[in-house]
């Protein structure tokens, strides 16, 4: 069950002019509580004006062999008007207090032989830099391809990290940086990696048919156009993982779908107990259960990281949107609780599977 903990800010380092890192320094007796696999993300929360405001971030730190972490590191890039990521750059400093959430999240790679790839865009970086440099540190018979998309080379996050691992392992680490807003003197020609660029030029740089596992991360338009790419270029979708960091719009999953009842009832089992309520007109399940379980895992409330993922037991929902659960997820019975409005004027979900 995913807790919150203070842990304290042990570094801040700025990373650009609208990005900061955050160390947190583990207690001993939280350790355990706090390991992770490589890809997994953090949830902060903080409360502002009597609101309490939640943010994931992902943990860029390679993931600890053996002993469990002492320290944690998330990068948090600005967000134009974002409530969390202004206090972040202009508040928090070393010694601080916050409330951090135990890891999260699905997309992961534990460390395992064989060749990988990364499309990221922007802060998409950070999960991927966990992976890559987890993966390169463990496993001597794995290669890993990471091919990034930024504005320019001042707003690139963890410009000194990818280089070291660029240093450290020269012939199982390839890198490949595309600038939307800036000329490069060597490599390729400034542009955004849309689908069409993408189909063209990942099979120039690696066999595409031979890598066994794509990872896509950052907004929602690059990893919907090298998904595309890839399985136009014959890539199955169970080798593909991704993870959307910003969503300006998409496709709801809901439209077309059944109308919920007129009365309905949600029974959700939480950390061991169970209980059963009424669902109100509009709301989300997530949102019934939290009005009477304060303590339901939950961050973006917007189908994008996953934390609401609950299992559905019985009955049937609709899912406004999904940006976060695999296909092979959903078609085992889970759904992101956020989302999912009642069909049937039953519904039961178990948050502990």
């Amino acid at each position: 069950m995913a807790r919150f903990h203070r842990l304290r800010v042990a570094a801040v380092d700025r990373l650009t002019d609208d990005s900061v890192a955050l160390t947190l320094a583990v207690p001993p007796e939280l350790r355990e509580e706090y390991r992770h696999v490589p890809g997994q993300h953090l949830t902060l929360r903080r409360v502002a004006d009597g609101e309490e405001i939640r943010r994931t971030y992902s943990i860029c730190s390679p993931a600890p062999d053996g002993e469990a972490p002492s320290t944690l590191r998330v990068g948090v890039r600005l967000v134009e008007g974002g409530a969390f990521s202004t206090y972040a750059l202009k508040e928090i400093g070393l010694g601080d207090e916050l409330e951090v959430m135990t890891p999260a999240g699905r997309f992961t790679l534990p460390p395992a032989p064989g060749l990988y790839a990364a499309v990221v865009g922007g802060s998409g970086i950070t999960p991927v830099l966990s992976i890559a440099s987890t993966l390169l540190a463990r496993e001597p018979e794995a290669r890993f391809c990471l091919i990034r998309s930024d504005r320019t080379t001042a707003s690139t996050m963890f410009l000194e990290e990818v280089a070291d691992l660029k240093d450290r392992f020269p012939d199982r680490f390839q890198l490949v940086t595309a600038l939307s807003r800036e000329e490069q003197q060597a490599g390729l020609p400034s542009g955004r990696l849309d689908r069409e660029r993408l189909s063209s030029l990942l099979p120039v740089l690696l066999p595409v048919d031979r890598v066994d596992g794509w990872f896509l991360c950052g907004p929602y338009g690059l990893v919907e156009g090298a998904e595309r790419a890839l399985r136009g270029l014959g890539v199955a979708r169970s080798r593909i993982h991704q993870e959307i960091f910003h969503v300006d719009s998409g496709p709801s999953a809901s439209a077309g779908a059944s109308a919920a009842p007129a009365y309905s009832t949600v029974t959700a089992r939480l950390d061991g107990r169970g209980g059963t309520w009424p669902v109100q007109a509009g709301e989300s399940l997530l949102d019934t259960v939290l009005r009477n379980r304060p303590d339901a895992p939950y961050a973006c409330k917007g189908g994008v990281c996953g934390t609401c993922r609950a299992f559905l037991v019985s009955g049937e929902v609709r899912m406004d949107r999904n940006f976060a659960l695999e296909s092979e997820e959903t078609e085992a019975g889970y759904v992101l609780a956020c989302q999912s409005h009642p069909v049937t004027e039953k519904v039961e979900l178990d948050f502990d599977r």
